[in-house]
C-alpha cells in the first residue's frame, strides 16, 4: 500500500483550508474550497485502490472472480462527490458574483452591511 495518495489528499485538503482562511476575495475562497474538495476525490480513490484488480464489469463471457475486483461503491461515491462539488462551486460562485454586484466589493472585510 502506498501512502503517497493519502499524503496528496491531506496536502490538498490542508492547502485548500489554508486558502479559505487566508483569502481576501470571495472568488478566491470558492477556488480554495474547490481545491479542498478535490482532496476528497483523491482520498476516496486511494481507499478504493487495489493493485492488480480489474474493473467491476461482468458480462456473459466474463468469469466471475470474487477476488481481484475493485469495489464499485467507492467509484460511485467519488463520482457523486464530483457532481456535488461542481454544484456547490457553481452556487457559491454565483453568490459571490451577486454579492459583488450588490455591494460593489468582494472583500469579506469590507462587507459591513452583512454584519448583524
Amino acid at each position: 500500500m502506498s501512502y503517497l495518495a493519502y499524503a496528496v489528499a491531506a496536502w490538498l485538503f490542508l492547502a485548500g483550508g489554508l486558502g479559505i482562511a487566508r483569502s481576501r476575495h470571495l472568488v478566491q475562497t470558492v477556488v480554495a474550497l474547490s481545491v479542498a474538495q478535490s482532496g476528497t476525490y483523491v482520498l476516496l480513490l486511494a481507499v478504493g485502490f487495489q493493485r492488480g484488480a480489474s474493473a467491476p464489469i461482468f458480462g456473459a463471457g466474463t468469469p466471475l472472480k470474487a477476488s481481484g475486483v475493485v469495489d464499485p461503491v467507492v467509484q460511485a461515491m467519488t463520482l457523486t462527490d464530483i457532481v456535488v462539488s461542481a454544484t456547490v462551486t457553481a452556487l457559491l460562485a454565483a453568490l459571490a458574483i451577486q454579492v459583488a454586484k450588490l455591494h460593489g466589493t468582494a472583500d469579506p472585510d469590507e462587507l459591513r452591511s452583512l454584519r448583524g
